[in-house]
């Protein structure tokens, strides 16, 4: 008879992420050394390669823009690298991709505006360290974009890392429950400076302009047959083939077997309108994006985007197989999609209910509402006082976050209450900083001399 193993408490969590000191010393986290054969300029041609070939010229073009664009859009090289790297043996549900620019407001279903990680095409089950890190190497790049460097951007890091530890310190003092739906927002953790009040306000209200009425009053033209159609506006958004425009009908029926009934039944009740191609992001572009535009019976029109969900970096790239007990492992082998729609349920406390998912022959999707008042942050805008408590936001967030995973206690346990563990990955993060940015440099020398086109 095979026994089942009685699953820790949280204070043996807790415990045994202490003990794991002794194996993977916090000191350890300091330490960024390349794996032997890196090759980044050849994670990028093998990714293009499964890209639409159209658009892999302005994908290069954008990472092309600074080291900090360049950071974005290199996931899959952070990954290789830190495959083999020390962790401390736990794993968490991860954004996979938790840079500085992938955190944001959005409207939730209630239509209030909160604060959280809004990308999760990396994400998977892997060790909590290495959002942490994405996140704090992403804080020295953004700063130094900004003109910071020295002990004032050393400050920040160590300040956002410390933040991470105490927001999964006192989310795990709360129930499951509460650990699980409480939104977030800017405004919770403290009394803001003025500086960032205004930040707030100003995002909140460009927010304003991005939603899914005003795409459809701006990009939607009536067309030759008396129905409407989007506008085209090449490379960002261009009209479909014949042959991939006569699959949206089955292509929305089959996401709507995935969503809620309540939703299938109303969603059930709109029509295709009309759909388009759209090039979004800078990590994202070349995969495949489409946006469509559906009427209900009233006249009113609504836009979802359907997105290419492609194999997690955390798995290609990072070697980390699927692990049991986080979502159902059928359904994610078979769509990565719901690997996507999954891990975002997971990570964020509260989603968008359009959230489903579908294959299209080898190909999976994941579909969601277009621009549902979703705006990030201005980096490129922000000054010292503002990105610092940014930084320290988003930091908040990823630890609220990390603290739905069964395994958040041995995390908490593993960094204590110090700050070894605050000061070793600040260090890991300006070294891998470095290393980023002399990728760049390789990078930019590559396109001069025409390797990528």
């Amino acid at each position: 008879m095979t026994t089942i193993a009685t699953p820790l408490t949280e204070t043996e969590l807790y415990d045994a992420g202490r003990a794991a000191r002794s194996q993977v010393p916090r000191t350890a986290q300091a330490e960024y050394t390349p794996p032997p054969g890196r090759d980044p300029l050849g994670i990028l041609h093998e990714q293009n390669e499964s890209r639409l070939p159209n658009l892999v010229q302005l994908r290069m073009q954008r990472m092309s823009t600074d080291p900090f664009a360049f950071y974005r859009g290199t996931a899959a090289l952070q990954a290789a690298d830190m495959r083999g790297a020390p962790t401390s043996g736990a794993e968490v549900v991860i954004c996979g991709d938790a840079h500085v620019s992938n955190f944001g407001i959005y409207r939730s279903p209630e239509r209030a505006m909160v604060f959280d990680i809004n990308d999760f095409d990396e994400a998977s089950v892997g060790p909590w360290e290495w959002d942490v890190k994405r996140l704090l190497a992403s804080v020295v790049l953004a700063g130094r974009s900004l003109g910071m460097g020295g002990s004032d951007l050393r400050a920040i890091v160590i300040s956002a890392a410390a933040m991470y530890r105490n927001s999964l310190r006192n989310a795990l003092q709360q129930t499951l429950i509460g650990r699980y739906f409480r939104p977030t927002s800017l405004v919770d953790r403290q009394i803001l400076s003025p500086d960032s009040e205004r930040m707030i306000k100003r995002t909140l209200k460009e927010s304003e302009k991005r939603t899914s009425e005003r795409v459809a009053r701006r990009s939607l033209e009536e067309g030759g047959d008396g129905g409407v159609q989007f506008v085209e506006n090449p490379p960002v958004l261009t009209r479909l083939e014949p042959d991939i425009r006569s699959l949206i009908d089955s292509v929305f029926a089959a996401y709507r077997r995935t969503v809620p009934t309540n939703l299938a039944l109303m969603l059930s009740q709109y029509t295709v309108l009309d759909v388009a191609r759209r090039v979004v992001g800078v990590g994202s572009v070349g995969t495949r994006c489409f946006i469509i535009a559906l009427g209900d019976p009233t006249g009113d029109v609504q836009i979802l985007q359907l997105k290419e969900a492609s194999r997690s970096v955390v798995q290609q790239y990072g070697g980390v197989v699927p692990v049991v007990g986080y979502l159902d492992p059928e359904l994610e082998a078979l769509h990565q999609g719901y690997r996507v729609v999954g891990c975002q349920r997971i990570l964020q406390a509260v989603s968008d209910p359009f959230l489903g998912y579908l294959n299209v022959e080898d190909l999976s999707f994941y579909m969601r509402i277009f621009r549902n008042r979703n705006a990030s942050f201005e980096i490129a805008d922000m000054n010292r006082v503002q990105f610092g408590e940014y930084a320290q936001s988003c930091a908040i967030v990823l630890g609220r976050a990390h603290a739905r995973s069964p395994k958040a206690q041995f995390a908490a346990g593993y960094m204590g209450t110090g700050g070894t563990f605050v000061r070793a990955v600040a260090e890991w993060a300006h070294a891998y900083a470095n290393q980023s940015e002399a990728d760049y440099a390789t990078f930019v020398d590559a396109i001069r001399s025409g390797q990528f086109g």
